[in-house]
């Protein structure tokens, strides 16, 4: 996974993106629909219908960078659409990259210790 900044502001479209369009029109979603600046720094993430597959947009101060998984099982968690657009942590998104339900993650106590 590519390495996110404490600092890193991330966007998610809700709901499905048509994962045919490439930087262009992922960079026009970033700014007509996310009300964002897509050269900003700002990671944006999109996922397509079936749910087994997103891309990552993000300028990296030379140009656009594309990052695009496909889940060989399973299917990214994802908000409704109604929810227009969310804003996650850095340590969320790479629960997500990894298709980890980055909503609900199972925390655990650290194990007691034994005098």
């Amino acid at each position: 996974m590519i390495g996110l900044g404490n600092g890193v502001r991330v966007y998610l479209a809700c709901g499905v993106t048509d994962m045919r369009k490439g930087i262009s029109g992922l960079a026009a979603l970033a700014q007509d629909v996310l009300q964002q600046n897509p050269t900003s720094g700002a990671l944006f993430a999109f996922r397509g219908r079936r749910g087994d597959r997103i891309k990552l947009l993000t300028w990296d101060g030379q140009g656009f960078c594309l990052y695009y998984k496909v889940l060989e099982t399973g299917r990214f968690p994802w908000p409704s659409p109604a929810e227009g657009v969310a804003r996650l942590t850095s340590a969320q998104m790479a629960m997500l990259w990894e298709g980890m339900d980055w909503r609900r993650p199972a925390w655990s106590a650290p194990p007691s210790r034994v005098a």
